[in-house]
């Protein structure tokens, strides 16, 4: 997987981002299930062939769409731990209100959380029952980030407490049930509770 900091820049440039985002595109343009590796090798200007070496399949290429979306969120975290370097409470409660904000105003988010365009079919369960990767690199951009903060718990109670904190975060991003100043504030009262016992 590409790290996070090769991804910051919103503008694509590898051959392999360059389709990742025309996929993005074009998923908000004729929803998913018109997405085809014709269509995506025109709007690229490349072969269907060099499309596949890219990306692979289609879910394969579901996959990535969601994990660059993904990377843009972490850039929102990164920069919520910068601004506190110091509270690592109010660093996670800075993040999640970011990435809460982010999500309601994120397109492709947006057209998959609602069902539309046909995107439940494939991208849906990438951000709910089939969310491993998705959870596992925000979980490890998140533990990286923690190091820096002093912390009297394990190392398995660190990871239980990331984990919990990253799947809340997941959970009001799918299905917001407050604004995301209120969510924000509980999941710094929860993370506050076990990262500091």
């Amino acid at each position: 997987m590409t790290s996070a900091a090769a991804r910051r820049d919103d503008v694509p440039t590898s051959m392999h981002e360059r389709v990742v985002a025309a996929a993005a595109e074009l998923t908000l343009e004729v929803g998913w299930a018109g997405v085809t590796m014709g269509k995506l090798a025109e709007r690229v200007g490349v072969s269907r062939q060099t499309v596949y070496n890219e990306v692979g399949s289609k879910p394969q290429l579901a996959e990535e769409m969601v994990l660059a979306e993904l990377f843009k969120f972490l850039a929102v975290v990164d920069a919520a731990f910068d601004r506190q370097p110091t509270d690592l409470v109010a660093a996670i409660r800075e993040a999640a209100y970011g990435v809460l904000v982010l999500a309601g105003s994120n397109a492709l988010l947006q057209a998959v959380v609602s069902q539309s365009y046909g995107a439940e079919t494939e991208l849906l369960p990438l951000l709910t029952t089939r969310n491993d990767a998705l959870v596992e690199a925000a979980s490890q951009a998140v533990h990286a980030r923690i190091g820096a903060y002093p912390i009297a718990l394990d190392e398995r109670r660190i990871e239980a407490a990331v984990d919990m904190v990253v799947r809340l975060v997941l959970s009001h991003v799918i299905h917001p049930v407050g604004t995301p100043d209120d969510t924000a504030d509980d999941i710094a009262w929860i993370t506050g509770c076990t990262l500091r016992s």
